[in-house]
């Protein structure tokens, strides 16, 4: 299986600073997220790890926190995009 890593730095007007991915094949096997409300980040966590990447995408696009535009969820669907294959 390939494995793949990136790191994604968030739209600033999120808490999130950096988000850390982790992925073999289309699973999403680790995901660290710098910055942000520490619980509520570690349990993001530990929902999509294990995760099929197209369903974790599914599960946090378009999620809004306030005024925003965006939450750090939306822009974990926005780093795991960039794991998918180019089509």
């Amino acid at each position: 299986m390939d494995k793949r890593h990136i790191a994604y730095t968030p739209a600033e007007v999120v808490c999130s600073k950096n988000i850390l991915i982790e992925a073999e094949g289309t699973t999403i096997r680790k995901v660290t997220i710098i910055g942000g409300c520490n619980g509520n980040t570690q349990g993001l966590s530990r929902l999509l790890e294990g995760m099929d990447i197209e369903d974790a995408i599914h599960k946090t696009e378009g999620i809004i926190c306030g005024r925003r535009g965006t939450s750090c969820p939306d822009q974990i669907a926005q780093a795991l995009r960039k794991l998918l294959p180019v089509e």
